[in-house]
């Protein structure tokens, strides 16, 4: 398994080497796809990286990505382990190039997130999280390699909110004004793409609340990441993501925290009833 996980790290650079490439090029070659959501030959040369590379080292693994044909459920029901892989998350962020969008190559067993590396090119950051023997979460910044666990919220009842770039605090002040009832003071952050996660998951802030739409493929490779750095990502019956276990691909709404003593149910149940 450390080999795979190299393996899938290195296809992971090499993703984000291409990706770059076009990111310093004045036309980015941007459509639109069927669902008015934008992509770039970024995201499409990303993907062959990735999907290639996938092939040649886990020719058994199925893989289900955002930018290949999608694979009907009828087939994929069956996949007791398979890929999943976001090319490139935050394609408006690479368009509008603040840097903040990210590869995210994620193994999926029996619907758990058991390994995920999520790269953030313009930064040379890498994040991988494993369970597969033991959790362990790492980050390599500039190729020095340091693990990262997430925080325990403070004693002084502070809590430190990120959310996202495009639907930010605003997609539902109710759930902020509940939180105002256990924590004060309240500090947000907004950044775009799966960055939120690993922030989490690197113990730089305590919760990362989303109320908008997001795919599997958005989440999976970060989940691992979080949880395997000693957090977790629940929607709000508390339970965890899970993966390929319906039709669609949408997720629900979810929290993701570093502190599992973080009392969600408490804030959920004010928040469900008001």
């Amino acid at each position: 398994m450390a080999d795979l996980l190299t393996s899938i790290i290195s296809i992971a650079r090499s993703a984000g080497k291409v990706i770059l490439e076009i990111y310093c090029e004045d036309d980015v070659g941007l459509e639109l796809k069927a669902d008015s959501s934008p992509i770039t030959r970024a995201d499409l040369a990303a993907n062959t990286i990735i999907v290639d590379g996938l092939r040649q080292i886990a020719p058994k693994i199925p893989i289900l990505s955002e930018e290949s044909l999608l694979v009907d459920y009828t087939t994929r029901r069956h996949w007791d382990e398979y890929f999943l892989v976001d090319p490139m998350d935050g394609t408006k962020e690479f368009i509008n190039r603040n840097g903040e969008f990210t590869v995210n190559i994620a193994l999926i067993r029996n619907g758990c997130p058991v390994l995920g590396v999520v790269y953030i090119p313009v930064q040379d950051v890498m994040y991988v999280g494993t369970q597969v023997e033991a959790p362990k979460a790492f980050v390599s910044i500039k190729g020095e390699v340091n693990e990262i666990k997430t925080r325990p919220l403070k004693s002084d009842k502070s809590l430190t909110v990120v959310t996202s770039r495009r639907h930010g605090k605003g997609s539902d002040s109710n759930l902020f004004t509940t939180l105002a009832k256990y924590f004060d003071p309240i500090e947000t952050q907004t950044i775009g793409s799966s960055i939120k996660f690993c922030l989490v998951a690197s113990g730089s802030v305590d919760l990362y609340p989303r109320l908008a739409p997001t795919s599997e493929w958005d989440t999976a490779a970060a989940q691992a990441v979080v949880e395997s750095a000693g957090g977790a990502v629940v929607d709000f019956s508390l339970r965890p993501l899970r993966y390929n276990a319906k039709r669609n691909l949408l997720n629900p709404n979810f929290l993701v925290v570093g502190d599992k003593n973080f009392p969600l149910a408490h804030v959920l149940d004010d928040y469900t009833t008001h």
